[in-house]
């Protein structure tokens, strides 16, 4: 697999550059059939650690003009101390390499924080370029259903990091009920949660604790839709949180963010402070976050798994046919050749030709 990644690699950047291979790995269509031609399970959630990893191992930042930083479980939390030792190799200066990092750790406190789907990310990679572009892919678990979803970001289209910055959101299925903080309906919100963070702790402690329910708790059962699916009623009894980290806010409160961007970026401001200030928000201010989830794209485009979510056959047969020709242009045996082929074939459906 290794062998296969670093050929179709050295093709694709010879031809067109780091830029735009990365830009390849950020599309969720292609990086599904990469994955496949690989060798690994084209409906599996687990293509995302095996591909990056394989990828990490493949590319090189002195042959490849890549480096990939990060990966799975505890190697994640080595991202930064990647990041610094690619920036070296690229000879970027201290501040380039700390914007990466910011970039990196922001990447992951929307997707883990402020977006709030029932997803806790376990899988983070971070793609840089010798030209300082970026990329991050990376994967969270839900731990009601054991299902996984996907986030890809690129450089390129990342123009604000709380304005839906994500390139795409793969899942499995679309909940009916997410916090998104994120989204473009949640301005409202995202300014109120921040104007609300600059007041002083002891004035916010007494709005979040007159707007609660004996036991300091505050269900939101009465603003959200009802539903019958059990999973789908967990989330929707989302509390005010049981303990606020006050000395986070203090934080906050001393810090004085400017924005929402500054708000998360504040060590300590997790899920819970996220979401007691949006619910404030909407209960003092009446500013309401959008419950839409974001996720857009589906782990299977065709087979036994159905196809939940429109399929772009325009972008899937783009991809397919770019990772064909670099396997036939690949320095690889005849047999290698074929079997990556037949690999690629099963990601098609069945009435579309390769």
């Amino acid at each position: 697999m290794r062998k296969l990644a670093k050929e179709i690699a050295d093709i694709m950047i010879e031809e067109q550059g780091t830029a735009a291979f990365i830009q390849r790995l950020s599309d969720p269509y292609w990086f599904q059939a990469f994955g496949c031609v690989l060798a690994y399970d084209w409906h599996s959630s687990g293509v995302t650690t095996v591909v990056t990893s394989i990828l990490k191992g493949a590319l090189s930042p002195e042959e490849h003009g890549i480096a990939v930083c990060g990966g799975k479980g505890k190697t994640s939390k080595k991202t930064p101390s990647d990041i610094a030792s690619a920036g070296e190799k690229f000879d970027f200066s201290e501040e380039t390499i700390s914007a990466l990092i910011y970039n990196s750790k922001m990447a992951a406190k929307v997707d883990n924080t402020a977006i709030q789907a029932g997803y806790q990310l376990y899988h983070h990679a971070f793609l840089v370029t010798k030209d300082e572009k970026w990329a991050v892919i990376q994967q969270g678990m839900s731990a009601e259903d054991r299902t996984a979803r996907r986030y890809h970001w690129l450089s390129d289209n990342v123009t604000d990091f709380v304005v839906e910055p994500q390139n795409a959101i793969v899942g499995n299925a679309k909940r009916e009920t997410a916090l998104n903080m994120v989204a473009k309906e949640s301005e409202a919100t995202r300014k109120a949660s921040v104007d609300l963070a600059k007041e002083p702790t002891r004035k916010l402690m007494n709005l979040i604790q007159s707007t609660a329910k004996p036991l300091n708790q505050k269900s939101l059962h009465d603003w959200l839709s009802k539903t019958d699916d059990p999973w789908q009623q967990t989330l929707n009894t989302l509390n005010m949180p049981r303990k606020i980290n006050w000395d986070t806010l203090s934080r906050v409160y001393e810090f004085q963010p400017n924005n929402y961007e500054e708000l998360l970026s504040v060590k300590g401001v997790g899920s819970a402070t996220v979401r007691g200030l949006a619910l404030v928000a909407e209960l003092v201010y009446g500013e309401k976050p959008s419950w839409e989830d974001p996720v857009k794209f589906s782990f299977a485009y065709g087979g036994k798994d159905g196809v939940p979510f429109p399929v772009d056959r325009k972008a899937m047969d783009e991809s397919i046919q770019i990772l064909k020709q670099s396997v036939q242009e690949a320095k690889i045996g005849d047999k290698e050749k074929l079997y990556s082929l037949q690999r690629l074939r099963r990601f098609v459906p069945e009435n579309a030709n390769l």
